[in-house]
This record gives structure tokens, sequence and C-alpha cells, in this order.
């Protein structure tokens, strides 16, 4: 009697493919308060999916504050549905722990993503090599629920609070930028150029006294270059 039944093949084949996806993973070497800080908003995303219905046709907004903060997303997207999923001070080391979470079992036509905290000037920084690997990662895992849909990456915003670190800041959006270009279905959202002045330095009347977040002014401008993409990409 075989004991090697095709079924088990089957089976092992997914645990081995599991074993190898998850061994490649970057948050090994991370301890859990990496991402465990920011579980009660996750769950709170998890609460609204159980008890509100989104169109299915919907665009799917995932990422950071700057996401979370937009107040007027909705009116702003207009026609289009979306649901909004930004958490204060997220990573991608996070979205990558929370990616089912932050996906839930929406069949969304469209997924915009903006993360801007993994160079932010603290000891925890990781490189603009780091950050890249985390993107590709965060994608990989994304594309396994959503593999065909559009997915858009708005580019990291100059800002006055992290000017130190933008030379590293402006390395990652290049690199994210170049990797887009060669990848099906995946868009980068320019935005750094009209964030900055002729001089070259950040508009700091977009920004909120913290100059880091967007004041009204701010979101009005971001938004407008983010919906543009989203029409060319929109089938």
């Amino acid at each position: 009697m075989k004991i090697y039944s095709p079924m088990w093949k089957s089976l092992f084949t997914v645990l081995l493919s599991a074993f190898f996806f998850w061994s490649c993973s970057p948050l090994k070497q991370y301890p859990k308060e990496s991402y465990a800080w920011a579980a009660p908003e996750i769950e709170n995303f998890v609460a609204q999916d159980s008890t509100e219905d989104y169109p299915e046709n919907s665009l799917l907004f995932v990422g950071s504050s700057s996401i979370r903060l937009w107040n007027t997303l909705a009116e702003d997207m207009a026609p289009y549905p979306v649901i909004q999923r930004g958490y204060g001070g997220a990573h991608l080391r996070d979205a990558i722990f929370y990616t089912d979470k932050l996906l839930g079992k929406h069949q969304p036509t469209m997924i915009i993503g903006f993360i801007a905290n993994d160079i932010k000037g603290v000891a925890e920084d990781e490189s603009p090599r780091k950050v890249v690997r985390l993107f590709r990662f965060f994608l990989k895992q994304l594309r396994q629920s959503h593999p065909n849909i559009p997915f858009l990456w708005v580019e990291i915003t100059p800002t006055k609070s992290r000017w130190k670190q933008w030379p590293e800041i402006k390395t990652v959006n290049e690199k994210i930028k170049a990797y887009c270009a060669k990848t099906p279905n995946l868009h980068f959202v320019e935005t750094a150029e009209a964030f900055l002045t002729k001089e070259g330095l950040p508009r700091t009347e977009l920004f909120v006294a913290d100059q880091l977040h967007l004041n009204p002014q701010g979101y009005a401008l971001w938004s407008s270059l983010i919906k543009k993409e989203i029409e060319q990409h929109l089938d």
C-alpha cells in the first residue's frame, strides 16, 4: 500500500513552500515588540471588517499616519469608494506582520500604499537597502491574495522634520521606483517634487506644526497627484 499518496505529496509541497517563504522572511531579526505595539489599531480594522460592508470595487488605502489622518479621503477619491487602513507610526516590518489583517477579505479594484517611518532619524532606522527588501517582501505577501490588481506605491514625502534623513529616503524612493518600473501591475506615484520649493527645500506651508504631517492644503495637493495616477491605471 502506498502511504505517500498524491494528497500527502500535495500537502508536503504546500508545507515546504511555506517553510521556504517564511525562512526568507525579514522579520526573523526583529523582536516581537517591533510590531506588537500596533496590535490595538490593527484589531480595530478587524472589528470594522466584521461590522461594515464595503463595495468590492473599492480602493484600499494602507499605510502610516498620513493615510490614517486623511479625513477627506472618501470625498477626495469620489466617485470611487474607499477602505481606509492607515495606522500611526507604521513601518514596513509591522505591515508585513499584519498583512492579512490589513487586507482583510476585501476584493478591492486597487491597493494604494504609503509607509514613511522606516528611516526617521532614530537608532532603529533601516538602511535604504533593507527598506527596499522589506517593501519587496510586503508586495510578495500582498500578491498571495491579490495577484493581479494594480498596486500603487506613493513616494515618501520630503519634510523639514526629517530633512537630515532625506538623502537616504530619496535613495529608497529611487530604488523602489526602479523596481516598480520593471514589475507588472506595480506603479510608483511621484510626489516629492511637488513638495519642494524651487530651491529644493520642503514646502513648509503644506504641513502642520510638526512639519511631518500634511495640513489641508498639503492633502489637497497630495490627493490630486495620487488620484491622477489612480485614474490612469484603473481599467
